[in-house]
């Protein structure tokens, strides 16, 4: 997630370190994840490159028992995580990165694809990766960079990626969701339906957007063809003459007084909505929860437009061979068994392999989480901390409503310099 993760990162940790016990009770031992740990006479350690999304103790502790292997975070924001790839190519083993940084990491040749044979979950991903459509066959937006156009690499070495199914896999599906506009319900005393609403001069100072550029600018132009002023061929990969007109729109908003703040981090909107200062922004869904959690209504709002995606995976270092290589592979392969992918389906993402983490959910928290049913029990968190009380419906609904209505994905465009360079200049206008 770009910059998401850069700035969700340090957030979304936070709320990953807030999310313990229970879901390592729940998941259990390594006879249920049919991964049980063999002492080694080598210790199994991995450093873990990434954003910290799917970060979390509880999972490395979790992995450690049931593997052995011991995984050491690195953690850093997108744009960090991706110069280290770069220029510190050997300084990491496994890597945790979203799907549009393939196109500035793939060329650089310091990532090795992993091989599709070995990952024993593999055909059992989820299809919004490897179709572009869910499972229950609904197509999905492909705008910007979506994961499908870039699963898959030419051959092992390759520098190209495949238009259709290959062995060699540029990151493993770990991880995904789709964002959209939070707003108060109690403030606004309206339905909202449209990111149009975002420049709409009745919330005149109460609104907001995130100033993450590559994330940003794909809500901006949600707002602009959603208030009819123009319709991209691709809101993720505009040219120099879309992004000069996208940004003429929000910078004369900006100017008018509409935007009362610009964040760029998990708590930063939080507090903006909590405290009431804005009341219509983009957010990210854990800090909705998080607003609702301090008892303040807040709504991760659906759109007739859609919603934006991001999506995460993992790939190894070029340096990384023999031994620590099938590590990676029984890591990678641990990651997709069910007790990760039910952790951060709790946490209100999606698990790439939908069937194992179900295994390691209860049936009502799968019936909230991803059928969009109201509510048995009450909803927790792995900590056991309350999210919702029994009864309430998941914003969006179903997995199959919310996947199936994504427009577009976070994006590297090709005039990405030119496209932060008048980001900057809108935030400074």
């Amino acid at each position: 997630m770009t910059e998401t993760t850069r700035k969700t990162g340090v957030s979304r940790r936070t709320l990953l370190k807030g999310t313990a016990g229970l879901a390592g009770l729940a998941a259990g031992s390594g006879a249920i994840t049919g991964f049980p740990y063999v002492k080694s006479a080598d210790a199994k350690v991995l450093r873990y490159l990434g954003t910290a999304v799917n970060e979390g103790d509880d999972i490395s502790k979790q992995c450690l028992k049931d593997t052995g292997i011991k995984i050491e975070y690195i953690t850093a924001t997108t744009d960090d995580v991706t110069k280290r790839v770069m220029t510190q190519p050997n300084s990491f083993d496994v890597l945790d990165t979203e799907y549009f940084s393939l196109k500035k990491l793939v060329p650089s040749g310091n990532i090795l694809a992993l091989d599709a044979k070995k990952i024993k979950e593999f055909d059992n991903i989820t299809p919004v990766f490897t179709k572009g459509e869910t499972p229950g066959g609904k197509k999905i937006g492909g705008q910007g960079t979506a994961p499908w156009k870039v699963l898959y690499l030419e051959g092992k070495d390759s520098k190209k990626f495949a238009t259709s199914a290959t062995e060699f896999v540029t990151l493993i599906p770990t991880v995904y969701n789709a964002d959209t506009l939070g707003i108060r319900p109690d403030l606004i005393k309206r339905p909202i339906s449209t990111w149009a609403e975002l420049l709409n001069p009745e919330f005149k100072g109460k609104a907001s957007i995130l100033n993450i550029p590559s994330i940003g600018i794909m809500d901006a132009a949600m707002v602009v063809e959603a208030s009819g002023k123009y319709k991209y061929a691709d809101k993720g990969n505009m040219t120099k003459e879309e992004i000069d007109l996208t940004m003429k729109v929000m910078t004369e908003a900006k100017k008018a007084g509409q935007f009362r703040a610009f964040w760029k981090d998990f708590n930063e909107s939080v507090n903006l909505m909590a405290s009431g200062e804005t009341v219509i922004q983009s957010m990210w869904s854990p800090a909705v929860t998080k607003v609702r959690s301090m008892g303040i209504p807040c709504t991760f709002q659906p759109l007739k437009e859609g919603y934006r995606s991001w999506a995460s995976g993992f790939c190894v270092s070029k340096g990384v061979s023999g031994q620590k290589l099938e590590w990676a592979y029984e890591f990678v392969n641990w990651f997709l068994s069910g007790f990760a992918g039910a952790y951060l389906n709790r946490q209100g993402y999606y698990s790439a392999v939908l069937s194992t983490a179900k295994a390691h959910m209860e049936p009502y928290e799968w019936a909230y989480w991803m059928e969009g049913k109201p509510a048995e029990k009450d909803i927790k968190a792995p900590d056991g901390s309350l999210l919702e009380k029994a009864g309430a419906v998941r914003d969006g609904g179903s997995y199959e409503d919310r996947m199936g209505g994504v427009a577009c994905w976070n994006a590297v465009m090709d005039e990405n310099d030119y496209m932060v360079r008048k980001w900057n200049e809108f935030i400074a206008a």
